[in-house]
């Protein structure tokens, strides 16, 4: 459970912190920097949480069950809803990422398929092995996502 010191800010430093804050953000440019920033910056235990939230309002995009997201991520039917409540009344913020996420999924779904056309195409002649190698494998990366 995510803990407020008891003692507050002033309004200005609370402005002032998260000004800050925000700007780090924006500063990230690649996702080694990100994954590097969020190791050092949260404890395993919060960034289970966000990735957790994140999921869920992934898998809520996606038109998945209360239950099912219960089930697969391992999370209370409260979490779900609540995160199913922030997206419906100001979650403008977790549409415009969630959005952007299903798209480039989207884009990569498409071009496997398309590879996976091409070596089919290809792996039906002779010295082929190497072709139906490749169109297993991609075959098998695309139906190793759990959703």
């Amino acid at each position: 459970m995510t803990q407020v010191s008891k003692y507050p800010i002033t309004d200005n430093v609370y402005q002032r912190i998260l000004d800050i804050f925000f700007k780090s953000l924006v500063e990230i440019k690649t996702g080694d920097e990100a994954k590097q920033f969020i190791k050092d910056f949260l404890s395993p235990a919060e960034q289970i949480m966000l990735s957790k939230r994140l999921a869920i309002a992934f898998l809520l995009e996606k038109k998945y069950e209360f239950r099912q997201i219960s089930r697969i991520l391992r999370v209370s039917l409260t979490t779900v809803a609540k995160v199913s409540m922030m997206r419906k009344y100001g979650g403008e913020g977790y549409q415009k990422i969630i959005n952007k996420i299903l798209k480039e999924e989207q884009v990569k779904d498409f071009l496997a398929k398309v590879g996976e056309s091409l070596t089919e195409v290809v792996s039906k002649g002779k010295g082929s092995a190497t072709w139906r190698y490749l169109n297993q494998e991609l075959k098998t990366k695309r139906q190793s996502k759990p959703f």
